[in-house]
């Protein structure tokens, strides 16, 4: 991790996003043992959709992370409402993230926002799920299909990565980490998602259902070899 810091992407950060990344990336690195495989499924320029399992408050530190190693600056679907917090809302503007208003009839506007994100070649992060994980024994929940929605749209590519042990870091219902002793946080992308006997279909529920079961089967096999 130390050596792949100045190979880290540092342009279109934006100042506090930006800033944010450099204050915990140290941390990252002299507290948190990381191994990260699959890299070369991230594209290194253009449109693409990263998805993830969602187990953790620290996950979006670990996707960031798996981000930015990957050669990419990541744009976060996060719910709308951290964007009215003190500095956070700084963050989350400045690194281009897209606000989804969970529950109403705005949240369609996040799509348009993903999707044009990605026609605009960026690297959008995406958790499937819309939430943690309320499985007992921490295992992908059935996706949303948003994610699937958008990568019908632009037909870019959706990469599906698996992540665990950030619940031991920092564990559902704790406001603290606990990087003592020093918890492994594993990340693991696969091949891109085939969709592409999907495209150009009427974006009917069951094609949408089954691009989504299709991106969360490839995150949960991904997920079962980690663990």
């Amino acid at each position: 991790m130390a050596a792949l810091t100045k190979t880290l992407p540092r342009r279109e950060r934006g100042f506090w996003f930006g800033l944010a990344i450099d204050v915990l990336w140290p941390i990252v690195v002299l507290f948190i043992p990381m191994r990260i495989t699959g890299r070369e499924h991230v594209p290194k320029t253009g449109g693409v959709l990263l998805a993830f399992n969602h187990i953790s408050f620290a996950d979006p530190v670990s996707s960031t992370v798996f981000a930015l190693v990957s050669g990419r600056v990541p744009r976060f679907l996060a719910k709308a409402s951290l964007w009215k917090l003190p500095l956070v809302g700084s963050i989350m503007r400045s690194g281009r993230h897209v606000p989804v208003d969970r529950g109403t009839q705005r949240a369609g506007l996040a799509l348009s926002g993903a999707h044009g994100a990605v026609e605009r070649g960026e690297c959008v992060a995406v958790y499937p799920e819309g939430t943690f994980t309320n499985d007992p024994d921490g295992w992908p929940m059935a996706g949303k299909s948003g994610v699937a929605r958008a990568a019908l749209m632009s037909r870019k590519p959706v990469v599906p990565v698996a992540q665990w042990g950030t619940q031991r870091l920092l564990p559902r219902g704790s406001f603290l980490p606990r990087p003592l002793p020093r918890k492994r946080v594993d990340v693991a992308a696969g091949p891109a998602v085939d969709l592409s006997d999907l495209y150009g279909l009427e974006l009917s529920k069951e094609v949408l259902d089954k691009a989504t079961a299709r991106i969360m089967a490839a995150i949960t096999d991904l997920l079962a070899t980690l663990r």
